[in-house]
């Protein structure tokens, strides 16, 4: 650990260890972060991705600023052989925990997702592309609120610019990125739709038993809505998944589109005093505005 650090911050206990480094809880006037340590030298040892991806996050995070569903950067040190992080504390289950355990209603898919997009929404803003987005990496702080985390595979983006290489996780990556082409920020929003998917079936859209029958799937693109599941949920839901998981990205709506758009908009909202206040944009999609209790709950 760096001098600096220590003297800035209370190191507490550990609270996990990766490939690259560890994770502490550490405490500074009373408020509670996460301390990402990075060992360089390991890092730098195997492959250069790997270590390129270190060394992306918090560039980018820097470059995201505050935002109440991003786990924000408050301060960086590194030494010659590390690189330490501090990071909001994400002391809740992630949504993949969450989503092991048991499927959603729409009224909590409706207030998680709505928080996702906000943080999606946010970083295409910016320029930012995530590209990695699944339930691992979506955390919630300790008043449950989202926190859209794990930047290494993200990329700077400039306007009608577009990107490169295969990158994600084979359930939520989308056919574009699978079938090679450029792409743009929209990967983020198949990524989304396939989260909100998997929290209202227990299952994904597009499956395989392999990485090779998962992409295949995922070319063919074909959204199945099984009865035995989708029959209790809302044909506007249904309509809402089709928007987001749409194989032509020119019809495929953007977060901006998903948050903003009549008749297809979630609940607007606006951070005050640490808490979200939510508006409904015009009437609202019907699936947002049956969910609208489920998602003031989360809020408050």
């Amino acid at each position: 650990m760096t001098e600096a650090l220590k003297r800035d911050y209370q190191l507490c206990e550990e609270l996990g260890r990766g490939r690259f480094g560890v994770v502490f809880k550490a405490i500074r006037n009373g408020d509670a972060f996460a301390v990402k340590s990075i060992d360089k030298r390991i890092a730098d040892s195997g492959d250069s991705l790997d270590a390129q991806c270190l060394l992306t996050e918090p560039k980018i995070l820097k470059l995201l600023g505050s935002h109440p569903n991003v786990v924000n950067l408050h301060d960086l040190y590194e030494d010659d052989d590390h690189l330490h992080m501090v990071l909001d504390l994400c002391d809740s289950p992630d949504l993949y925990r969450r989503v092991t355990l048991r499927v959603f209603s729409e009224s909590e898919a409706s207030s998680v997702m709505t928080q996702l997009l906000h943080a999606v929404a946010h970083c295409h803003s910016l320029g930012v592309a995530h590209r990695d987005i699944k339930p691992d990496n979506i955390l919630f702080d300790g008043q449950e609120r989202l926190r859209l985390a794990d930047f290494g595979s993200a990329e700077n983006f400039g306007e009608g610019e577009k990107m490169g290489g295969v990158v994600g996780t084979p359930y939520y990556v989308a056919p574009e990125v699978v079938a090679g082409r450029e792409y743009g920020e929209k990967v983020d929003v198949w990524s989304c739709g396939v989260v909100l998917y998997i929290m209202l079936a227990g299952f994904p859209p597009f499956y395989g038993e392999t990485a090779a029958e998962i992409f295949d799937a995922v070319l063919r693109a074909n959204l199945r809505f099984p009865a035995t599941v989708f029959n209790s949920l809302s044909a506007a839901l249904k309509d809402l998944l089709r928007r987001m998981l749409c194989k032509d990205v020119s019809r495929r709506f953007s977060a901006e589109q998903v948050l903003n758009n009549h008749p297809f908009g979630l609940f607007s909202g606006k951070w005050k005093m640490g808490k979200l206040i939510w508006g409904c944009l015009g009437t609202g999609h019907p699936w947002i505005t049956s969910a609208e209790e489920g998602a003031r709950a989360v809020a408050d």
